[in-house]
């Protein structure tokens, strides 16, 4: 069993945000494509620093731009493109805003 250094280790305070699979079994580079989007969509401040603690800012956006995901609302993918990233160029939004219907 080889240990893992413990800068690779997710914390466990991180399980609500990375809800789907157990923050235990994430891996920060194999993984990362998920947890930059998940942070980025539904963390809150305190995430964010931990995301940029782990991650540089161009890795980020390099995720952002070159892996996008469909878990943002319109404010959250505005806030975090043109805010977070500095984004300024025009993205196709139906690549990264979620659009579930309500179902009744």
């Amino acid at each position: 069993m080889t240990m893992r250094k413990k800068s690779n280790k997710i914390p466990k305070s991180l399980q609500g945000v990375l809800w789907s699979v157990k923050v235990e079994n994430l891996d920060l580079q194999k993984d990362k494509v998920y947890i930059i989007h998940q942070i980025l969509s539904y963390g809150s401040l305190k995430e964010l620093k931990w995301l940029l603690k782990n991650y540089s800012l161009s890795e980020i956006k390099q995720v952002f731009l070159n892996y996008p995901m469909r878990v943002y609302t319109p404010s959250s993918f505005n806030f975090i493109k043109e805010i977070f990233l500095g984004i300024k160029k025009r993205l196709n939004e139906k690549k990264y805003i979620s659009s579930l219907p309500f179902v009744r």
